[in-house]
C-alpha cells in the first residue's frame, strides 16, 4: 500500500512544475490556496510540502529547501519506507508497527514536523501569494 501511494506521489510531484514563490504548487491539481495563507497570511505545517517534493523530483535542491525545510528529508523517509514495504510484500515479510520504537519514532517525528511548522508560522508574516491574495479579495466579496 506504500509503495502504491509513493507511486502516485512521486508521478505527481513530476508531473506539476514547481512553483519559483515556494508554496502553491497543489493549486495545479484544481485545489484551493491553503486557509492558512489565505485567511492568515502565514505557513502551515505542510505548506510547501508539494512544491518541495515536486522541486527535489525535477533536482532543484535549492528550492526544495526553500519550499519546506522538511521536504526532502520526509520525501527521502517516504521513500525508504515504501520500498522497504514493497520488499517485505515480496518476502512476505509483516512490519510489526505495534512495537514501542515505532510509536517513539513516530511521536518524535510527528513532535518535530508540529513544532518546525508553528514555529515558521510566528517567524513568516505576509505569506501568501499575489495570487492567494487576490483570492482572499474574492472571497471576502462574496
Amino acid at each position: 500500500m506504500w509503495f502504491v501511494l509513493w507511486v502516485g506521489v512521486t508521478a505527481c510531484g513530476l508531473y506539476l512544475s514547481p512553483s519559483a514563490q515556494g508554496h502553491g504548487t497543489h493549486q495545479q491539481l484544481g485545489l484551493p490556496p491553503c486557509p492558512s495563507a489565505l485567511f492568515l497570511d502565514r505557513p502551515c505545517p505542510g505548506c510547501g510540502l508539494t512544491t518541495s517534493w515536486s522541486a527535489l523530483l525535477h533536482g532543484n535542491l535549492g528550492l526544495s529547501f526553500h519550499a519546506h525545510p522538511l521536504g526532502p528529508v520526509l520525501y527521502l523517509l517516504f521513500t525508504a519506507i515504501a520500498w522497504t514495504g514493497l520488499y517485505g510484500w515480496i518476502k512476505k515479510l509483516r512490519v510489526r508497527s505495534e512495537q514501542p520504537w515505532f510509536a517513539t519514532w513516530s511521536t518524535a517525528l510527528a513532535a518535530v514536523f508540529l513544532g518546525f511548522g508553528l514555529i515558521r508560522a510566528i517567524v513568516t508574516p505576509h505569506y501568501a501569494t499575489q495570487t492567494e491574495r487576490w483570492y482572499r479579495g474574492i472571497s471576502s466579496i462574496r
